[in-house]
């Protein structure tokens, strides 16, 4: 053991986790920590003007590395303009360690934020470090609960007396950790039986299903029963997009997707949650008849608000390995022929919708403000075959999934959680992970605004991410969600809607706020001029903004 302060203690575990970037937006509660930081130039803080900016930068860095981001804030004030993101991580699964320091444990007559519980909904674990002794441990656990599956934030904070003081401490970093955890064999059999045996299965995948690597085995075993494939969610690639068994994304939750659903007789659900979604819809999301396979790491998450007939707490990598092994051992000859039956239906299905979402691009090619898809079109022309897409377009998603194939791990990140501003420090985290690879960051107007300091940051570091604003003058989201609302939830025959306070009658100038940061920034309104925009931005070497004029209407 060694003694030594806090603050040196917290830096030395920082090393011996691993950690490259302290992503955050300081105040002076945190001036130990920054005093500190002089003795280890190893540890490079990414500054940031925001704390969302700090949030998707950290969530964007630990996605595309897949180790925990450590991230810090100002004690109460900052850290509460974080909470919106952190809830984004919790609803994700980002391995993340969150951090603020306090006032000093012996002011306790003055008064001091009890920042443990102010964020104790948002995290796996929160806690507040009081003594120098307890930073090693703490630091242990905070690494080990943020990495062990299912992933997600915690939250840690520091009393001034906890950094400023000294103890002997002994410097040991988390285990590596072991999470692939085998499924019980009984339940791969079980569930091997009723998919051999269904006439018309249905696979539905997750962001945990990527998480796990476990994609080609997903493949695998859509492959050997002939099952379409939806993807719950696809904040990470979840099922190669250009292969014929994927039909798309679906809302799980809502009653087309239900409706969908329930015509199968038996759905396997991997890594992801059965069937989450805002509103509240009565009854089950599938039919009486249809059985339900959950196979997922989250355990908590099986059975949780739909009845399940086989739930398999498991590393989704393995347990489908397992599943695959065991359907190819056991299932019939004329089980086997008839999965490749649906395979033939599914390739024409397929084609039918490769079909569908050409003619929509001709059909909204020459529209004025450019289509949403003639946007995608342009730009996917264009871009190296590495580029990795940071999505927070929000309601221009579809145009991208139409333009662009993702069938690479790691080729595309997400928003998830709901919370808008991801995308901005998001984009900047994915390019620290991977530097060598091409970043374009697809945001959605409203959305870019958000975190539109992270442009600061990006010019600050000259982090050369290529930023695509979809500038639809709108919070187009919540127009879609008010229909929905009036004709799902209201049930009303002739739904209107003024729409209050969901457009923006002065534009947000992304590319001039870009441009006043000594960032290039461009506004497109000609399709034509966006290609070239584009490959002008990419060979820049440098953060840039293409602020295009979209249509928005509904």
């Amino acid at each position: 053991m060694a003694t030594m302060t806090g603050k040196r203690g917290l830096m030395e575990m920082l090393r011996a986790e691993g950690v490259k970037y302290i992503f955050g937006n300081p105040g002076t509660s945190e001036g130990p920590i920054l005093d500190a930081l002089e003795d280890y130039p190893d540890l490079k803080y990414m500054l940031t003007s925001q704390e969302g900016a700090a949030m998707g930068m950290a969530d964007g860095y630990a996605r595309a590395t897949g180790k925990p981001a450590f991230v810090n804030l100002h004690i109460e004030t900052g850290l509460a303009n974080g909470l919106s993101l952190l809830h984004n991580a919790k609803e994700g699964g980002t391995p993340m360690v969150v951090t603020s320091a306090n006032k000093d444990i012996r002011k306790l007559a003055e008064g001091r934020s009890e920042l443990a519980e102010m964020v104790r909904l948002f995290a796996k674990w929160s806690v507040e470090v009081t003594d120098p002794a307890q930073i090693p441990s703490v630091m242990r656990r905070a690494f080990t609960e943020a990495k062990t599956p299912p992933t997600g934030p915690v939250y840690v904070g520091f009393s001034a007396n906890a950094l400023d003081g000294e103890a002997d401490m002994e410097i040991i970093p988390s285990a590596s950790g072991y999470f692939r955890l085998s499924p019980d064999k009984r339940s791969v059999a079980d569930a091997s039986r009723l998919l051999a045996d269904a006439e018309r299965p249905v696979m539905v995948v997750g962001d945990r299903l990527a998480q796990s690597g476990g994609v080609a085995e997903a493949v695998r075993v859509a492959e050997l029963i002939g099952a379409r494939v939806y993807a719950a969610s696809y904040s990470e690639m979840n099922f190669p997009t250009d292969h014929p068994h994927f039909m798309g994304r679906i809302g799980a939750g809502m009653p087309g997707g239900q409706a969908i659903l329930s015509k199968s007789d038996v759905v396997l659900a991997v890594g992801t949650n059965v069937f989450s979604g805002f509103f509240y819809f009565e009854g089950r999301a599938l039919s009486e008849g249809t059985k339900l396979i959950h196979l997922d790491s989250a355990q908590r998450e099986i059975g949780k608000s739909e009845p399940t007939d086989i739930g398999i707490a498991a590393d989704p990598k393995v347990a489908l390995a397992e599943l695959a092994e065991a359907l190819e051992s056991s299932m019939s000859g004329s089980a086997q022929e008839a999965a490749k039956g649906r395979d033939f239906r599914m390739a024409d299905e397929w084609a039918a919708q490769r079909q569908a979402r050409d003619q929509r691009l001709q059909d909204r090619f020459d529209m004025s403000p450019m289509s949403a898809e003639r946007m995608m079109h342009e730009i996917a022309s264009v871009l190296p075959r590495d580029t990795i897409i940071a999505d927070d377009s929000v309601t221009s998603r579809d145009a991208i999934h139409d333009a662009i194939n993702f069938n690479q791990p790691g080729s595309v990140f997400g928003e998830r959680g709901g919370a808008l501003g991801w995308g901005m420090g998001g984009a900047l985290g994915i390019k620290l992970a991977h530097p060598d690879r091409p970043v374009v960051g697809v945001i959605g107007d409203g959305s870019s605004m958000m975190t539109v300091q992270a442009l600061w940051t990006a010019a600050n570091a000259n982090i050369p991410v290529v930023y695509v604003i979809c500038n639809n003058k709108a919070y187009r989201i919540l127009k879609l969600n008010m229909d929905v609302y009036k004709q799902q939830v209201l049930k009303e025959e002739d739904p209107q809607s003024q729409y209050l306070q969901m457009d923006f009658p002065n534009p947000m100038p992304i590319a001039g706020i870009a441009e006043a940061l000594g960032i290039h920034g461009r506004t497109i309104t000609d399709p034509s001029d966006l290609a070239p925009a584009m490959r002008e931005a990419l060979e820049l070497g440098a953060p840039a903004v293409l602020d295009v004029s979209i249509d928005g209407s509904v």
